[in-house]
């Protein structure tokens, strides 16, 4: 991964735009869309925007934001860039951020079209009606883990309130006033054929995304790993453990 993904609150904040021309004006609409405040390089702020052309003038602009510990946006320079600017899927608050590193932004372009035509408009009043019944999952499964699966039970493809899936607006209400499955920890063995996570079968994958601890074979590699949730619980072993923590629990392990 060659950045880390972050989203930024930046209402009524300063950020330093520098240039003129289509490619100012594109950053200035973007920033603005986000409540930020646009001003000069004499600000003082610490993001900032270089959207000049001519190369001289530009790297002089960089140099001298960057000594004040600016990070900068150097736009069509990516090895000049402390930080990019994504394309962006926005059913608010869902916000989907695509990436390429400065690699191709027509890449990242197409990708966020290709995805606009698979999310529901209405996407957004789903996630706030999740947000407004926080209390109410919280008190239908007090442990965490259970309430995690709960939640990925019913957002999993055809579950109650799948998010492809344009929702009625007390969807997650009759989510929760319905019967629930019964939520029960749970340990499954993954075996893995191939190195490739592309390989991984979908069941694999999506218990992955899932599952509260891995115990995995030592060598398995960090680009399979890296597919659970960043705060699932890793635990390298050289056998399945004879028992296993509560939640959902992998063990990963070679096909041997």
């Amino acid at each position: 991964m060659h950045s880390l993904p972050l989203f930024l609150r930046l209402q009524d904040r300063p950020v330093i735009l520098l240039g003129e021309g289509e490619a100012a004006e594109a950053k200035a609409r973007l920033l603005r869309r986000s409540g930020a405040r646009i001003v000069s390089e004499t600000h003082e702020a610490a993001l900032a925007i270089v959207a000049i052309e001519e190369e001289e003038t530009a790297l002089a602009a960089i140099a001298r934001l960057k000594g004040r510990g600016i990070l900068v946006n150097a736009v069509d320079r990516p090895d000049h860039c402390d930080f990019t600017l994504p394309a962006i899927v926005d059913r608010d608050p869902v916000l989907i951020a695509i990436g390429t590193g400065g690699a191709s932004a027509g890449l990242a372009k197409t990708l966020r079209q290709r995805l606009e035509q698979f999310l529901p408009p209405g996407l957004g009043g789903l996630a706030m009606a999740l947000k407004d019944a926080r209390a109410a999952m919280k008190a239908r499964w007090p442990d965490a883990a259970n309430r995690r699966r709960a939640i990925d039970t019913a957002l999993a493809e055809n579950g109650p309130v799948d998010p492809f899936v344009p929702q009625d607006a007390d969807a997650v209400e009759k989510w929760l006033s319905g019967k629930q499955p019964t939520i029960a920890d749970d340990f499954v063995e993954i075996p893995l054929a191939s190195t490739d996570p592309d390989d991984l079968t979908l069941r694999a994958a999506r218990l992955l995304g899932q599952a509260d601890t891995l115990y995995h074979w030592p060598d398995i590699p960090a680009a399979i790993l890296n597919r659970a949730r960043a705060d699932a619980v890793r635990i390298p072993v050289s056998e399945a453990p004879t028992k296993a923590r509560p939640g959902l629990s992998l063990y990963v392990r070679w096909n041997k």
